[in-house]
């Protein structure tokens, strides 16, 4: 089949452009945008050329692997809109469950994480399964007239094939025994976000949000590490505050709220190996 929204984010106004191969589902979003697109609209492609992770990182979507971006249209401050990165790792773990059957990631000896997760979402925009990525999630922004922007959120999902030249534990859904295709994923995630983006509602659910992201953390409780601008803060993973920050406290027992950087966990945090 082809790639379709679910009945839920038709009947709510979200719209589909669906794509064979793009460079980036980003760059078309934003396009369309300055465009005068009105937002709620899902760019969808099972490759993707030139796609981004974070800080100009390159994310590889070769050919039935999934890229999807949403583009909404907002006069809402960027802090808040910022946080619908959660919402989107939220939306993509529930799509996961929906699609994936428990038998096949208790296959793979997956104990689940500490909260029985099968996905876990990694701080600030990762998906994990048995601790190796198998998703990203990246927002990207750009000003638009009469003091609105556009936002882009895009997620990629390693479906059919995952890069072998990273340098940290990468898996796709195939690897781990699934089916599922890229237009089967993309049909729950779009049900999915729905469900999350009205929990969110308009920021106003945030401490919603928070707390079902909390359930499905990866490392809560667990040694980290966090590289921030050329400094590295090692301590426990304490939690995530009301502004989705990562919260470290250091062996001192003082509390580090950080904003952006790359978290490390377990041996790699202890070792310090980074």
């Amino acid at each position: 089949m082809g790639f379709l929204l679910a009945p839920t984010a038709a009947a709510e106004g979200f719209r589909l452009e669906a794509h064979d191969s793009v460079g980036s589902t980003n760059a078309i979003a934003l396009e369309r945008a300055r465009e005068g697109d009105p937002g709620r609209l899902w760019v969808v492609s099972k490759k993707q050329e030139s796609g981004r992770g974070r800080r100009g990182r390159a994310w590889a979507t070769p050919e039935g692997n999934l890229a999807a971006t949403l583009l909404l249209i907002t006069d809402r401050d960027l802090k808040t809109a910022a946080t619908l990165g959660f919402v989107a790792g939220l939306a993509l773990g529930d799509a996961l469950d929906a699609v994936v059957p428990g038998r096949i990631m208790a296959a793979t000896g997956d104990a689940g994480g500490a909260h029985g997760n099968r996905f876990e979402l990694k701080w600030p925009n990762d998906v994990l399964a048995d601790g190796a990525k198998m998703a990203g999630i990246l927002l990207e922004s750009s000003m638009l007239a009469a003091d609105r922007f556009a936002l882009a959120i895009g997620i990629g999902v390693n479906v059919v094939a995952y890069p072998e030249d990273v340098p940290y534990p990468v898996t796709s859904l195939r690897a781990l025994g699934s089916s599922c295709d890229a237009e089967t994923l993309f049909l729950a995630l779009s049900d999915a976000w729905s469900v999350n983006m009205r929990l969110w509602n308009q920021g106003r659910g945030l401490e919603n949000i928070r707390r079902r992201w909390l359930s499905r953390a990866a490392g809560l409780g667990g040694q980290v590490a966090v590289r921030v601008e050329g400094e590295v803060i090692r301590g426990v993973f304490e939690t995530i505050d009301e502004d989705c920050r990562f919260v470290i406290r250091d062996d001192s027992g003082a509390t580090h709220k950080i904003a952006a950087g790359d978290v490390h966990f377990g041996a790699v945090a202890s070792a310090g190996a980074i």
